[in-house]
């Protein structure tokens, strides 16, 4: 029980989402000209859903057979529906009581099966594009963030804890091989980072007996790999600060967690959750 408890409040530093490749999401590397995932994953994080998935339809029109589109519209209404419930609030998170004891969440069943419909397209694309190219680092990239997606779905929303484990350990499995074929892919390391720092925080007995399953972990390079797709990351640079900032305040370390969280108030101001919890923090100060 140690573990799932853990394992629920870790996953939320997980990407699935909770999307590769070097460069960091703001405004200035936003390419012009046709819409472009870069500049649909920072209205996300502006919390401009609807535009965000034009934008993400936009894409795809123009690239049918690319696994990257239909994942990151998936990431879309993962974000939308973490926004709706208020799952990315800090105070979930900053102890295991206080996230064990949150609001049961009540999902969208419409955007539900619009999320899983576009996991399976996604999937099902990758899956045929790594049948002519084994190593297709595209297609290897929306496999991670579907099983990270899926991941923060189940034990976000729908507190199955042993289903996000199963994705969790598919995520990891797949950045592990993304990043084998291509190192620079920063944004797979939110995946792998996730993994480290959950595992990493369980007792010693406790890492023992995950180890035996295939798992290991160890927070300080589960960190590590979190300030490197904050620094480098294309699409999850943002959220990797965000997941920084929680794991930060969970580590008692006040100041960084409020740096993180003005960074991205200042780069993210139509977004109204960095402003909240800055205040938040400097009212327990």
């Amino acid at each position: 029980m140690t573990f799932l408890l853990r394992h629920k409040i870790g996953v939320a530093l997980l990407a699935g989402m909770g999307l590769s490749l070097m460069g960091s999401a703001r405004a200035a590397d936003i390419p012009s000209g046709a819409p472009s995932l870069d500049s649909g994953f920072r209205l996300l994080y502006d919390l401009e859903f609807d535009r965000a998935h034009q934008v993400f339809v936009s894409w795809q029109n123009n690239h049918p057979d690319d696994p990257m589109g239909p994942v990151s519209d998936a990431a879309g209404l993962l974000f939308s529906e973490f926004s709706r419930l208020g799952v990315l609030e800090s105070q979930f998170y900053e102890n295991d009581h206080a996230f064990d004891s949150r609001q049961k969440f009540t999902p969208d069943p419409a955007v539900r099966d619009r999320f899983e419909a576009a996991l399976s397209q996604a999937e099902s694309r990758a899956q045929a594009r790594l049948v002519k190219i084994p190593k297709d680092r595209d297609s290897l990239f929306a496999l991670t963030l579907a099983s990270g997606l899926r991941a923060d779905y189940a034990a976000l929303i729908e507190k199955r804890n042993l289903a996000s484990l199963h994705f969790t350990k598919e995520a990891t499995g797949w950045a592990t091989q993304l990043l084998a074929v291509d190192p620079e892919c920063y944004d797979a390391h939110l995946a792998t980072g996730v993994s480290q720092y959950i595992i990493g925080s369980l007792s010693a007995p406790v890492r023992w007996l995950v180890r035996l399953g295939g798992v290991s972990g160890d927070k300080a390079a589960g960190i590590s790999e979190l300030q490197l797709t904050a620094g480098h990351g294309r699409y999850l640079a943002p959220f990797a600060r965000i997941l920084l900032a929680i794991a930060y305040l969970r580590e008692k370390d006040r100041p960084r967690a409020r740096d993180l969280l003005v960074s991205l108030r200042d780069d993210f101001p139509e977004n109204p959750l960095f402003a909240r919890e800055i205040g938040r923090l400097d009212a327990r100060r």
